[in-house]
């Protein structure tokens, strides 16, 4: 007999959504503390819901638990964003060929873009452009590619947090945004996916430069 997963409690959900919002948006930066105590006080909460958030927080791989430093905000390196983006490059292309092919709505991705065009702040961009990239790979019709990809999702946004902190850069991307989801209202599948392909790798290749790049 299978069993449904417990839903979060509404005050865990609501703790889990305020810091990943705030990691997300450069409001806790990378490496700073995240302590139980001064969390419940600041939500008006008990340490109950905070602690449970935290816990999900580490398994999306946004915060860090270390038996000396307790909880604190993922570190960003280039280390860690290749890794990152290396699940992406090989993933994700070929979710969007896939998407593509199957002549799946792209109604969610175009109105991700208007949104982004329109943002009046970082976070609000932030949130569209991830909108974006999920309404292409999400109808690839293989629910296991979708949700891997999903797993990366947080970690892809906090590395362009902290990338577009230090090099703004999002003009350049909304410009690859528009050319991708016009080779995908074409139709062109495997140009489509090479075009993905080439704005993920030159992202992070612009924001964490190997030597001699």
């Amino acid at each position: 007999m299978a069993f449904a997963p417990s839903p979060i409690p509404s005050r865990t959900q609501f703790v889990l959504e305020a810091i990943k919002h705030d990691i997300l948006t450069g409001v806790l930066s990378p490496g700073q503390a995240l302590v139980e105590t001064e969390l419940a006080a600041h939500f008006g909460v008990s340490k109950t819901p905070v602690r449970e958030a935290l816990k999900t927080l580490a398994g999306s791989g946004l915060v860090v638990v270390s038996q000396y430093k307790g909880v604190t905000v993922r570190m960003v390196d280039a280390d860690m964003a290749r890794e990152v983006y290396d699940v992406r490059l090989l993933l994700e292309p070929e979710a969007v060929r896939r998407t593509v092919a199957a002549r799946a709505p792209l109604d969610a991705a175009r109105e991700a873009l208007r949104r982004a065009a329109g943002a009046e702040d970082p976070a609000e961009r932030s949130l569209a452009n991830r909108e974006f990239h999920r309404a292409l790979y999400l109808p690839c019709g293989n629910p296991l590619l979708g949700r891997m990809l999903d797993e990366v999702r947080d970690q892809a946004a906090l590395v362009s947090t902290v990338a577009w902190a230090a090099v703004p850069s999002w003009e350049h991307e909304a410009a690859e945004h528009e050319e991708i989801l016009r080779l995908a209202t074409a139709g062109d599948a495997d140009r489509a996916g090479r075009a993905l392909h080439d704005h993920i790798a030159s992202f992070v290749q612009r924001a964490f430069p190997q030597d001699g790049e």
